[in-house]
């Protein structure tokens, strides 16, 4: 049984964390550097607050911890709740997202992977010039034979964009420290849709002085929704507990994981070795007119990351 001071240092602390939430801390630069890498685990302490709210015995720490728990599911919940769709009547377009751990995921299981989905669109982040030549010799080329790539000059953090239909050049964005490329599709129908591959600077260790800022910055040079859609895919670094990927979500963009009550779903573990995944930094970000039809995660040998695929339904 805890003291009742050690009780209401539990209390403190869930309160203390859902005042941090509501006021979106990681907004100011002076806390960034810490508020942006725990504000991630937003899930968690909505968890742990309840479970304090139930445990503790003293009244006072457990009330304080059920108003901290009730606001922080407040935030978290409507993740897991399905939200109306738009009855979109164009083509359909099925995406695949992967983050490769320094390429070391490319190979024959991620082709089959994309053979068994069936999409018609490939994102890679850290995509290397080796483990695009795996990915060739293991036949990614005769399914998806159209490609953008931003490998050179960036070592293991290059990406991609490969895709069954044709690709033109796409939307210009800022500088980034991993490569961010972006792409125009021709899709059969004469409709088109602008995408971007997703990567910006992790934003940790909190004690690196760079780190936070660059990830901040490089959320920000995202592009907004326009016409053509705009589909953004990627490793995003980035929870909706933070207030630079709810900025994305207020310019008009939708998760699409969220839209079907998935968006509690987690993609990325501290390792590859078969450690659950714990936080969900993967997303595919749809125009509002888009009608989500699927969407799964799927596990990759070699890779920190699950790989997210989402079909759905462009606007007529």
């Amino acid at each position: 049984m805890l003291s009742p001071r050690l009780e209401w240092a539990v209390a403190s602390c869930a309160a203390g964390w859902a005042v941090a939430r509501l006021a979106a801390a990681d907004r100011f630069r002076p806390v960034e550097r810490v508020a942006v890498p725990l504000l991630a685990l937003t899930p968690h302490a909505a968890a742990a607050a309840a479970v304090a709210a139930v445990s503790l015995r003293g009244k006072g720490p457990a009330a304080t911890a059920a108003v901290a728990a009730a606001t922080l599911a407040g935030v978290v919940a409507p993740r897991a709740i399905p939200r109306r769709q738009p009855a979109a009547a164009g083509p359909v377009l099925s995406v695949l997202t992967v983050n490769l751990l320094a390429g070391g995921a490319a190979g024959p299981e991620l082709v089959e992977l994309v053979h068994r989905t069936g999409a018609d669109v490939l994102f890679l982040q850290e995509i290397t010039d080796d483990a695009a030549g795996r990915l060739k010799r293991a036949g990614l080329g005769d399914l998806l034979p159209h490609e953008m790539l931003g490998i050179e000059g960036y070592r293991y953090r290059g990406s991609a964009i490969y895709a069954r239909h044709p690709l033109r050049e796409g939307l210009t964005i800022g500088p980034s420290y991993a490569s961010q490329p972006t792409a125009r599709l021709d899709v059969p129908g004469g409709q088109a849709v602008q995408l971007v591959c997703v990567h910006p600077h992790p934003p940790m260790p909190p004690w690196s002085l760079p780190s936070a800022p660059r990830w901040r910055f490089e959320l920000a040079a995202l592009p907004p929704p326009g016409d053509p859609p705009v589909l953004l895919a990627g490793d995003f670094n980035a929870t909706p507990d933070h207030a630079q990927f709810r900025r994305l979500l207020r310019l008009g963009h939708v998760d699409a994981a969220s839209r079907v009550g998935k968006g509690l779903v987690p993609t990325w573990g501290p390792e590859p070795r078969g450690r659950p995944p714990l936080l969900t930094f993967d997303h595919v970000l749809l125009d509002p007119r888009c009608e989500v039809l699927a969407i799964s995660v799927h596990p990759i040998v070699g890779s920190d990351h699950r790989a997210l695929y989402v079909r759905f339904r462009l606007p007529a």
